[in-house]
């Protein structure tokens, strides 16, 4: 059995208004190789970005791999770690039986995350953090072209 390959991502978004312009930012690590990646869109929320900003950076990836993916999201991070089982459990309704918010994001991120075995980081966001605050910027290039 050949050893999946560990890669290092972090990811943001951003938003200016929520909703309004938005964009997300990624940054992916493997050994000495870096990859940015970023996008955005006009009308959107900054949860949304958030989701986008997982999915694009796991969707790049071209194997199944190791990821240890670092977020300064709750909303991400609790939601595919947890919320997301009670979600699919109660026909995607949340505990007050209201339908999911971005439930084709989530149903993407959960299908873009079934390739590899990931880990998922919280990192406290606008702290200093190299990384986190660079995928911050990646976020806000993203957004650009929409404001």
């Amino acid at each position: 059995m050949t050893q999946k390959q560990t890669v290092t991502i972090y990811t943001d978004g951003a938003c200016s208004g929520n909703p309004g312009p938005g964009g997300w930012g990624a940054i992916l690590i493997f050994g000495d190789h870096r990859k940015e990646l970023n996008g955005g869109g006009a009308q959107t929320t900054n949860n949304r970005m958030e989701l986008l900003a997982a999915i694009e950076a796991l969707n790049a990836l071209k194997q199944p791999c190791s990821v240890d993916l670092h977020t300064d999201s709750n909303y991400l991070r609790d939601g595919i770690t947890s919320w997301i089982k009670k979600w699919k459990k109660n026909g995607w309704r949340t505990a007050n039986k209201k339908p999911v918010k971005n439930i084709e994001l989530w149903k993407s991120l959960e299908a873009a995350r079934e390739r590899h075995d990931v880990r998922w980081h919280w990192v406290r966001g606008h702290d200093g953090h190299p990384e986190n605050e660079h995928a911050d910027e990646l976020a806000r290039q993203g957004m650009a072209p929409y404001q």
